[in-house]
């Protein structure tokens, strides 16, 4: 059997293309439903939300709400849309990759989940708890799977 290959590096990675498909998936479907905003009333539709929450508008953090909605523009939600359907279109490819154990996938699994390792700790120390501590778990579980199979890749040659 190929080193590269052994079933439980195979299952591992398996599992987190599908994490990035379902990541993917999540950033698409709440890219098309920013996109469904465009030419509305923001300000109206925040204003009906929080008449239904019974929030009051003066008060502070809903002011800053609806403060921020006034922010949005069309060109504003239109740039958030793309770069979400960026983001998705990344994490589909990465999914792709993975399940078919391409080297570049796997390349690009283990250094996207390090980039958020800095700022993942830096939230654990300034509000830990248990989602920071096992988001940092579980991303650092994602980049050791990586460098794990990259490296019986390395060994077997095929990298």
């Amino acid at each position: 059997m190929n080193v590269a290959t052994a079933p439980d590096a195979a299952v591992a990675v398996r599992w987190i293309a599908a994490f990035e498909a379902l990541k993917g998936t999540v950033v698409l479907l709440a890219a098309s439903g920013v996109l469904t905003f465009v030419h509305h009333d923001l300000h109206a539709l925040a204003a009906r939300l929080m008449a239904h929450a019974h929030l009051n508008p003066a008060a502070h953090y809903p002011g800053v709400w609806l403060a921020a909605i006034d922010q949005l523009q069309n060109t504003r939600v239109l740039w958030l849309a793309l770069g979400a359907l960026a983001y998705a279109s990344l994490r589909f490819a990465e999914a792709w990759g993975l399940f078919f154990r391409k080297t570049w996938a796997e390349l690009l699994a283990a250094g996207s989940g390090a980039l958020y390792v800095p700022f993942e700790v830096a939230e654990l120390v300034r509000h830990p708890g248990a989602l920071s501590a096992a988001l940092l778990l579980a991303n650092l579980a994602v980049v050791a799977i990586m460098l794990r199979a990259l490296w019986r890749r390395r060994a077997a040659g095929a990298l």
